[in-house]
């Protein structure tokens, strides 16, 4: 770990963030809530959290004043925690929510200008059965509207959701970044995991927001060695920042102390334990392996500059830039010449960007040949994250996102959010099926054993046909997250709908090539999933896989919707929104047409979880503390069987069907709703000696 000075606010940077020129990492630690509330003094504390290489703390309550002012005085970033009723249906008792409200509201209009302020979690881990309870949807939609509001007050702060892994399906459309608690105690899992967040993540920073260990049940050599590996990994994996849990084994919850938890880097007398010298930082990855940067351009005087002030700023390596000109004739070949003398200039007569690309692997003399294109501008980390895919061994090509850049009028908006930009395809969380060619990397070796991009495809269509010879040839292809290229989409939606033909043409191509990889309707099938983007969540239609009774630890969304980027909110209109509409209407069948000659377009047919209205409803409070989970094995005691893993409810018997969620709050006392659809008398089984109230 290496702590950071506080410069300026911190702003998202495609899958990382950044402090004005810097790009910066949050590595950050849990601080309280402690019995008997905040500290006298912080001194103590935040110097020792400075010291161990910290550069943020991330609370569960919003700061006062004497905490931030401390945390500026040692360079500490504050995460603040709004706290409010979310492990309660929120929806029954509308006042809990606007009490949330009001509480971001106060808060952010006392201190949003505080420079040690850097951004909010606006909730944390609502509970599985309450989010399923409520409707998943809505909870959603609940969690982005704080977002909003927390936006509007404080534009310039970070605003996020602390989800963890039973709520995959909650992510917020609007969140600046993706944030999940993860406790997965073995590397390997915690690994796979991270991967799969990533792509939860769409094109946002991924942050571990809590990771820790009991040392109290696992020891302290043991916390030790988990909380250094979890650094070290979820470094190597490229997450923008990480949060150990917690600085001190005091702890407050639930209206009591904690005493029989230890997660603590400091003991409850505020000793040191050994895990907090234990946080090392990532070894540098060799860069040894040499890279070709070919650029290919047609007509691109007004794109190649951006491109390739980009390209000249990579870091992570040796490598060399080449510039093949495809028969340009506005002058961009001179322009590289004159501005660019670092870069090696091919010039041909026009041929096609396969032809192109083929030429620049022929003169290019690196080891990995990484080909962007005219309209890109690579990530200054480019390089240095696509090399330990090849480092691996594993994978003989490899790739990252490709991020469109802030829109800068309403057209680019409503391009920005259509379908139909190039895609990563992946067939798991690190093996790709295919990468776009405005950002794939392929070894000297696998690019000549298939014969390189095929001379048909003049303007697309070329890297799929690519990327499927290398796969059929027996090679992998491997994914980086954090090698991103920012791609600039077509300005004007008439240009956005050219290219569709365009890609419809391409892949007329592809079908009279690879038959067996598409459908008799003329469609591809892919064996992977298409990322467009935007964060995987929850839909109004989307089927959430529970587990035999609602409590699978790692859930999914079985539909896997096309993750399409929100429409950028300064040009959300009305107008926008029906260009829009009528963009999604059209790209499909212009693309169907192009490639089959007729309008092939079948909307997705998606399966339903049949949820007819509840026979009664009721609420069973329980002084002695017992939730769920006891009822739940009440019931199954007497013949009730978990129900299947789509269904909305939990447990079955015969035509009656029964779901049950817990409100949890301060203190030992619960409250656990029930469901119940048919006729049996579940009441009588679950409170034969309480008063039942049947609730609306």
């Amino acid at each position: 770990m290496a702590g950071e000075e506080l410069e300026g606010r911190w702003r998202t940077d495609g899958k990382f963030f950044r402090a004005g020129t810097r790009r910066v990492r949050m590595c950050a630690v849990t601080y309280g809530p402690f019995p008997g509330g905040w500290p006298a003094s912080f001194e103590p504390d935040f110097a020792r959290i400075t010291a161990a290489g910290f550069n943020s703390i991330r609370l569960y309550e919003m700061p006062d004043l004497r905490l931030l002012n401390a945390a500026a005085a040692h360079g500490l970033n504050v995460f603040g925690g709004l706290k409010w009723a979310q492990s309660a249906d929120f929806f029954r008792a509308p006042g809990l929510y606007s009490s949330a409200v009001i509480s971001l509201t106060h808060a952010l209009r006392d201190f949003h200008a505080h420079p040690a302020l850097a951004g909010v979690y606006v909730g944390n881990e609502v509970p599985a059965d309450l989010a399923r309870w409520m409707g998943p949807l809505k909870v959603r939609r609940a969690i982005e509207g704080l977002i909003d509001t927390g936006r509007e007050l404080a534009p310039g702060l970070l605003f996020a959701y602390a989800n963890y892994p039973s709520t995959e399906y909650l992510e917020p459309e609007n969140a600046d970044f993706t944030a999940f608690n993860v406790y997965l105690e073995d590397e390997a899992a915690f690994r796979r995991y991270v991967k799969r967040l990533h792509h939860i993540a769409g094109d946002r920073p991924l942050v571990i927001a809590e990771f820790g260990l009991d040392s109290r049940r696992n020891g302290l050599a043991r916390q030790a060695e988990t909380l250094a590996w979890a650094t070290r990994a979820a470094l190597e994996l490229e997450t923008a920042g990480m949060t150990i849990y917690s600085w001190s084994d005091r702890w407050w919850n639930a209206g009591a102390e904690v005493l029989d938890w230890d997660f603590g880097l400091t003991d409850r007398a505020g000793n040191s334990k050994p895990a907090l010298a234990d946080l090392n930082p990532l070894p540098r990855i060799s860069d040894s392996v040499h890279f070709s940067v070919i650029v290919c351009t047609r007509n691109g005087i007004d794109r190649i500059g951006r491109c390739l002030d980009a390209v000249g700023h990579l870091t992570g390596g040796d490598f060399e830039t080449l510039v093949v000109d495809d028969g340009s004739t506005d002058g961009t070949a001179d322009l590289v010449k004159k501005n660019f003398p670092w870069v090696r200039l091919i010039r041909l007569q026009a041929g096609g960007l396969s032809r192109a690309r083929n030429a620049g692997a022929a003169a290019a003399h690196g080891e990995v040949l990484a080909f962007t294109d005219d309209d890109c501008e690579p990530d200054r980390e480019w390089i240095e994250r696509l090399r330990p895919v090849f480092a691996s061994g594993r994978f003989a090509a490899a790739g990252g996102p490709n991020l469109p850049p802030g829109a800068r009028t309403w057209e680019e908006a409503v391009v920005r959010a259509a379908p139909g930009a190039p895609s990563h395809v992946l067939i798991d969380d690190e093996e790709a099926e295919h990468l776009p060619g405005c950002n794939l990397a392929v070894t000297r070796l696998a690019f000549h054993a298939i014969g390189g991009f095929d001379r048909r495809f003049h303007t697309a269509g070329d890297d799929v046909d690519f990327c499927w010879r290398l796969r059929d040839a027996g090679y992998r292809l491997g994914f980086a997250p954090g090698g991103f290229v920012w791609h600039w989409r077509r300005p004007t939606i008439r240009e956005f709908l050219r290219q569709q033909l365009g890609y419809g043409r391409a892949e007329h191509l592809l079908l009279e090539k690879h038959p067996a990889r598409f459908s008799k309707r003329g469609d591809a099938k892919w064996e992977g999933f298409i990322y467009g983007g935007g964060p995987v969540r929850v839909m109004a239609d989307s089927i959430i896989y529970h587990g035999p009774t609602g409590d699978a630890g790692y859930q999914a969304i079985t539909n896997r919707m096309l993750p399409l980027r929100r429409l950028d909110k300064r040009f959300d209109t009305w107008t926008s929104q029906l260009a829009l509409a009528v963009v999604k209407f059209l790209q499909p069948r212009l693309r169907g047409w192009a490639r089959n000659r007729r309008l092939s377009y079948r909307p997705e047919c998606l399966r339903k979880a049949q949820n007819a209205g509840p026979y009664e409803e009721f609420a069973i409070d329980s002084p002695e503390g017992y939730d769920r989970e006891h009822f739940l094995k009440l019931l199954i005691r007497h013949g009730y069987r978990p129900a299947g893993d789509t269904d909305p409810w939990d447990l079955k018997l015969a035509s009656t069907r029964v779901q049950l969620a817990t409100e949890r709050g301060d203190g030992l006392a619960k409250r656990t709703l029930v469901r119940v659809w048919g006729t049996a008398d579940v009441a009588g089984i679950l409170q034969p000696r309480a008063t039942r109230q049947a609730e609306a």
